[in-house]
């Protein structure tokens, strides 16, 4: 697929890394040319110095003849103008654009082809905020991720000693919980992924991704350690956009307080929220934190913009009792790190976002692809189409499908019904397949195992 990528940041820069790994023809445009540099000496891709909106700069970095377009520079005022550009003088078949003002997301009917013609919006601040906010209601949990509209869940947490499971063999499950169908997708084991069978016995500090029904995660998650009580206090460092969405989203529910440095901001906030308390001052301030009887607080969430801001305020937060402290890091070689410290989760919004785009990006009907333990692996929902002559997978047990080394099959969701994989189970036309891989470089080979062949058309 040839793809153009505008904006060489983090965003982009990690998309290209993903992309050109998987023998797509990529070029990358930025106006920087050391960011540019740098890509290109690491990468297999192209690049282009230039404004992105230019049409000039768009053909010399093959417009005329390119798939798709990800326009992902820090301006959503450019992302858009190269949407609109690629679209009427070039017929870019598929236009994917960052937009992060809320002011632009708010209404309807902006973003068509008879209006400002992108196809897949992206909102890093949405993304992450929905990304945290599963975290909070899962008291426990390291990683949340939905499928199919929320029917089914993966969910990552660390087995603790204490717990049923721990020094058992994951076929033991199905004798504690004989009511609830639930299978370990993958478990990484000081940072080595093992691909879980029968016999294999989970260890304290294991780090356990199993996927069940929604309904059923949190019976789950007792098995693998103590469970978390369900969160009543959070506090919030940082106001902008993803502490208001945030707060926002989840105020009706929780006592939510919001520390913010602008005055201007803390006003704004005041009048907008309707039951979060906002205050104006320092989130490293010791005396305020003390004040406001942070020791009591059951989650404190640093979600502003500079990196060491947050991981101060969140160490300091965790000192004076805090039970629970999640972080915000940009900088992706922050982020391994420092969680599992003071810091029980960092979330990088690079990875969180990168996750959206490749569900746009990959071939065949590839409906979501999510990041897992910071880039290490990836979960992704697939659905499978055609019939038993024309595809690969249907109308086959999943003993008898060449999966790549690696992979597994953890469930199906089948209409409304959620089916954990087991090797007898028959894939059917319009499943939703959820696939976990462990090593990303068979992402080709499970997108071709989705492919339909021609006698389906």
């Amino acid at each position: 697929m040839k793809i153009i990528i505008l904006g060489a940041g983090q965003v982009g820069g990690s998309l290209a890394e993903h992309l050109a790994s998987e023998a797509n023809d990529i070029t990358v445009v930025d106006t920087d040319a050391e960011r540019l540099r740098d890509l290109g000496d690491r990468l297999d891709i192209r690049t282009v110095q230039g404004r992105a909106s230019f049409p000039t700069v768009l053909r010399q970095a093959g417009a005329d003849d390119a798939d798709m377009l990800v326009a992902v520079t820090n301006s959503d005022e450019t992302n858009m103008v190269a949407c609109q550009v690629a679209h009427t003088l070039f017929h870019t078949p598929t236009k994917i654009a960052r937009v992060r003002e809320a002011a632009y997301l708010t209404r309807g009917g902006l973003f068509n082809n008879d209006a400002i013609p992108v196809d897949v919006l992206i909102s890093p601040e949405q993304v992450v905020t929905n990304y945290i906010k599963r975290l909070i209601e899962h008291p426990g949990a390291l990683q949340v991720i939905d499928f199919a509209e929320g029917k089914a869940q993966l969910v990552a947490v660390k087995a603790y000693y204490g717990g049923p499971l721990v020094g058992q063999q994951l076929r033991q499950l199905r004798e504690h919980m004989p009511n609830v169908e639930t299978r370990v997708a993958a478990i990484f084991r000081r940072d080595r992924p093992i691909l879980p069978q029968g016999d294999t016995v989970i260890e304290a500090d294991d780090e356990v991704f199993f996927i069940a029904a929604k309904a059923n995660i949190r019976a789950v998650m007792s098995e693998m350690r103590r469970l978390d009580e369900t969160y009543k206090r959070i506090v919030i460092a940082g106001g902008g956009q993803i502490g208001e969405r945030l707060a926002e989203a989840i105020e009706s529910r929780y006592q939510v307080k919001i520390i913010e440095m602008n005055p201007a901001r803390c006003r704004y906030l005041s009048d907008t929220l309707d039951s979060t308390v906002v205050l104006q001052g320092s989130a490293s301030d010791r005396d305020l934190l003390l004040e406001e009887n942070i020791a009591d607080a059951d989650i404190f969430l640093a979600l502003t913009n500079d990196d060491e801001a947050n991981i101060m305020s969140s160490l300091l937060a965790k000192r004076l009792g805090a039970k629970k402290v999640m972080t915000i890091i940009n900088n992706p070689a922050y982020v391994d790190l420092i969680q599992g410290g003071d810091i029980d989760i960092a979330i990088s919004p690079q990875l969180a976002t990168i996750g959206t785009l490749l569900a746009h990006v990959r071939r065949g009907d590839i409906v979501s692809v999510h990041s897992l333990r910071r880039g290490a692996a990836e979960a992704i929902e697939a659905i499978a189409h055609g019939d038993a002559k024309s595809s690969k997978v249907i109308g086959k047990a999943i003993e008898n499908i060449g999966l790549p080394p690696g992979t597994t099959i953890g469930a199906i969701i089948r209409d409304e019904e959620v089916i954990i994989a087991h090797d007898d189970t028959v894939i059917k036309t319009g499943d939703h397949v959820i696939l976990f891989l462990v090593d990303k470089k068979h992402i080709r080979d499970v997108e071709k195992l989705f492919h339909v062949g021609l006698s389906f058309f």
